[in-house]
């Protein structure tokens, strides 16, 4: 089964075909990144109006990457939230458009079921039960896939997502925009033992996350460095900071999978891709004997290939969207 997948949830352009739910025949991105550095972070109407004019041109190319025509495509897939409203309405839009054009069914995708589902594009041999860390910009979750379409949120951020306050500190360190990949890199030249920033664990067996606590600390020693004229060395901010975020993921994740009784592990979304916490889950994962599983870099930001993968699954599983389908850029995970 070929699907042809729309994602325009944030700031990238992208559109894929995948067969089967597991195979890529082609991943195209147009990424907003250079446009939105300017103002240190996405810009709504302006993301929104480069869907616009990029959207067809990038189902063009996937088209012709392929060497498919329409005929050959089985499904459309795009993804309805969550994400920012007028971002989904483009790429809504011109999947209803392109289903009901086409004679197509039309597949419904939650953006962040669509990142775990990156995982199966990578590894041919994952499949569920299994406990997925979700860690991007707008989200921080635990997750227990029971089978391929039905989820469980064990755990989920309180305040600011991991990502967030990622953008958040790069922004005030003066690193600029993307903050995950500026402090990832920035962190490789700094001590992570150097300042000593607050992990927050929350209640006893709690598998929930605080970051916005974190994200004052550092605030905090940046101001007072300031007003006592100390100099701050923003590689060991960085490398202190990634470090008490990395901790708590990492540790509550693989404690999660322990008292679930989960042997598979996986990360997704756009922080999956930070090297130090790939590095800390590794080892941990590897201690208690959990197998864990994260996909390519490309695959870890937002990507239409991993709402393919997800479409695939809600196809079997009957889920088909109708004429009425909308964008819910708070839409809840299992509600679409």
């Amino acid at each position: 089964m070929k699907i042809l997948a729309i994602e325009t949830s944030c700031d990238e352009t992208a559109v894929a075909i995948v067969e089967d739910g597991r195979k890529i025949l082609t991943n195209q991105i147009y990424t907003q990144i250079d446009i939105h550095q300017k103002y240190g972070g996405v810009v709504p109407e302006i993301a929104s109006r480069n869907h616009v004019e990029k959207l067809p041109l990038i189902i063009d190319t996937a088209m012709e990457d392929s060497g498919l025509t329409y005929e050959a495509i089985d499904a459309i897939a795009v993804t309805s939230g969550p994400g920012l409203v007028g971002a989904l309405l483009i790429g809504v839009s011109q999947a209803k458009a392109m289903a009901y054009a086409l004679n197509k069914p039309l597949i419904s995708v939650h953006h962040i079921e669509g990142h775990i589902a990156a995982n199966y594009l990578q590894f041919p041999e994952l499949e569920p039960p299994f406990l997925s860390l979700v860690v991007s910009g707008g989200h921080s979750h635990l997750i227990m896939v029971k089978n391929y379409s039905d989820f469980e949120v064990i755990g989920k951020t309180l305040d600011d997502a991991a990502g967030e306050a990622f953008d958040k500190i790069a922004r005030v360190l003066g690193l600029g925009y993307p903050g995950g990949p500026a402090i990832d890199k920035a962190a490789k030249q700094g001590n992570p033992e150097a300042i000593d920033f607050p992990r927050v664990w929350l209640d006893k067996g709690s598998y929930n996350f605080s970051f916005s606590g974190l994200k004052s600390a550092v605030l905090n020693y940046l101001n007072t460095q300031k007003m006592k004229g100390r100099a701050i060395v923003v590689e060991d901010v960085a490398a202190s900071f990634q470090a008490a975020v990395v901790e708590v993921l990492t540790t509550k994740a693989i404690e999660c999978a322990l008292d679930n009784q989960v042997n598979q592990l996986s990360i997704a979304g756009g922080v999956a891709a930070n090297s130090a916490l790939r590095k800390k889950l590794s080892d941990a994962a590897g201690e208690n004997k959990i197998q864990l599983y994260y996909p390519d870099v490309n695959l870890c930001t937002d990507n239409a290939a991993m709402i393919g993968a997800m479409a695939y699954y809600n196809y079997q599983a009957g889920k088909v969207a109708d004429k009425k389908l909308n964008a819910v850029p708070n839409l809840k995970i299992g509600d679409h």
